[in-house]
């Protein structure tokens, strides 16, 4: 699957979700996640800005935990980052990450996060709340199939195509000088 995603930094959360909630957005994930990047040990996947994660949620929502095992790549970073997904539903995180293993990949970093995602339209709007200790900023990811819907959230949400980012989280860390230096396709 490929999307269009985009960033805005530095959100006021509440005020984000009210005006989801007034365009007719709709909560659809309440989770907190555990993030587990895995590469080969010479950090191929990430300095090509792709990487392999295992991803455990719990599901606020549902009362539930779910396991994934996903695969990215970056196809661009021009005007939006359009990443390549793969993405399954694994029974449990440790086989999930001895798959990964198996194959070579060894695990780079784990990172803790909150996310509550809005869905409007053909788009999902997923505020993220970082572990401080990894992104001591809460931002938004804006994910989409359509460059017109993208822009029409953006601008509903009172923002303009100029406060958006195309960038990495690795590479904004790093820009703030807040860069661990390990994930450089997140």
């Amino acid at each position: 699957m490929q999307e269009l995603e985009t960033r805005i930094l530095d959100i006021d959360v509440e005020d984000i979700k009210r005006k989801m909630i007034d365009l007719g957005g709709y909560k659809v994930k309440d989770e907190d996640q555990i993030n587990k990047i895995f590469d080969f040990p010479d950090r191929r996947l990430l300095s090509e800005k792709g990487y392999a994660r295992v991803r455990t949620v719990s599901d606020k929502l549902s009362n539930k935990i779910v396991y994934f095992m996903t695969t990215k790549k970056m196809l661009s970073q021009e005007k939006y980052k359009i990443m390549d997904e793969n993405e399954i539903i694994v029974d449990d995180g440790d086989t999930a990450e001895k798959l990964f293993s198996s194959l070579g990949l060894t695990l780079v970093e784990t990172i803790k996060k909150s996310r509550e995602s809005y869905k409007y339209k053909n788009t999902l709007v997923e505020i993220d709340i970082n572990d401080k200790s990894y992104c001591p900023f809460p931002y938004i990811e804006i994910e989409t199939a359509y460059e017109d819907e993208l822009k029409e959230v953006v601008e509903a949400l009172g923002y303009s195509m100029g406060d958006t980012t195309s960038k990495t989280i690795y590479e904004i860390l790093e820009e703030r000088g807040l860069s661990k230096g390990t994930q450089k396709g997140l």
